[in-house]
This record gives C-alpha cells, sequence and structure tokens, in this order.
C-alpha cells in the first residue's frame, strides 16, 4: 500500500482521485479540510395543509 501524504496520519484514510476522504475531509492543495458544504439549486420549504385541511 502506498503512503498517500494526503493522509491524516490515522492511517485510515481512503481518499478518491478528487481528494476526498471516506471522513468528509477533502485536499485543498495544501492540506486535508473540511469539505464545503453543498447548497442546493433550489431549496422550497416543505408543503404545510392549510389550516382548514384535515388528514383524511
Amino acid at each position: 500500500m502506498n503512503e498517500d501524504p494526503r493522509c491524516c496520519g490515522s492511517g485510515t484514510c481512503i481518499i478518491d482521485p478528487a481528494g476526498r476522504c471516506w471522513c468528509g475531509q477533502q485536499w485543498d492543495g495544501q492540506k486535508m479540510s473540511a469539505a464545503p458544504a453543498i447548497q442546493p439549486e433550489r431549496a422550497e420549504p416543505m408543503a404545510l395543509n392549510a389550516p382548514n385541511e384535515q388528514a383524511p
């Protein structure tokens, strides 16, 4: 097994070609750090029943 210089030192890093580790960190070109949060393109609030509507 090759020692990846991006490994945090735990010996359990599994890093894909894009630099993402299974633990959620990502290689930023210099160090491993928390991956940026992914924002949905369009978030919509959950639909709520209208006050006068009743479940069957």
